[in-house]
């Protein structure tokens, strides 16, 4: 596993991102981990996670795109942050967009903010976590009614590696329908493969048990 994944996981902890214990998702799952990206909440974490954007950007899309678009609203932070570490790591220089949730009708139009799309762009779309890809499904035409514009792939932080509509987990399915490239920092094979019976700060995140756990859930709502 590269290094910058091996922090980034590291990192999820030290923000109280990824936690471990019981929850319940949006859709009513009962599940052992947690992934709240919401507690990125200094200058400082949101500095870092672009940097860990931008390392996995160019390690899976090179530098031949133009344009990074972050689904209102967390993909807003998530593209301007991305995009200033592009510039400062890798002297790659990017617009960002993003879309309203409301279209304005004053001052600066429309249902873009940022940079505005074009036909001919190459845009990478950039989000957090992706369980069942609705937000890819709702920005999709909003991109593609700017223009003849190209959509070359998705980057999310952490694939939860679930069954998305279907049987096929998220990623999958929005490759497959958008012909897409789909992409994740890490994924939760490789944090949980790395955190069994790893201290992080003193603690061990995954014990055995844990890990139990996490396979029984995922013999429930993992990909197969």
């Amino acid at each position: 596993m590269e290094q910058y994944k091996k922090d980034f996981i590291e990192f999820m902890v030290d923000c109280g991102v990824l936690t471990f214990g019981d929850f319940t998702t949006k859709s009513g799952r009962k599940t052992p981990f947690f992934v709240n990206t919401g507690n990125y909440k200094t200058g400082k974490q949101l500095s870092k996670l672009g940097e860990f954007y931008a390392k996995a950007i160019k390690e899976n899309f090179g530098d031949d795109f133009n344009i990074l678009f972050g689904p209102a609203y967390k993909g807003i932070p998530l593209s301007v942050t991305t995009a200033i570490s592009l510039s400062n790591i890798y002297d790659i220089n990017v617009g960002y967009c993003s879309n309203r949730k409301e279209v304005k009708d004053h001052g600066d139009t429309g249902i873009l903010l940022g940079s505005k799309l074009k036909s001919g762009d190459k845009v990478i779309i950039i989000e957090d976590v992706t369980t069942a890809g609705t937000s890819i499904y709702e920005t999709m035409p909003i991109i593609k009614s700017q223009g003849d514009v190209n959509v070359i792939g998705l980057i999310i932080s952490v694939d939860r590696m679930e069954k998305g509509k279907g049987s096929k987990s998220a990623l999958t399915e929005l490759n497959e329908q958008f012909g897409i490239k789909t992409c994740a920092i890490v994924t939760m094979e490789e944090v949980t493969a790395y955190l069994h019976n790893h201290e992080v700060d003193g603690k061990v995140l995954i014990n055995d048990e844990m890990k139990k756990r996490i396979e029984e859930y995922y013999e429930i709502y993992g990909v197969k």
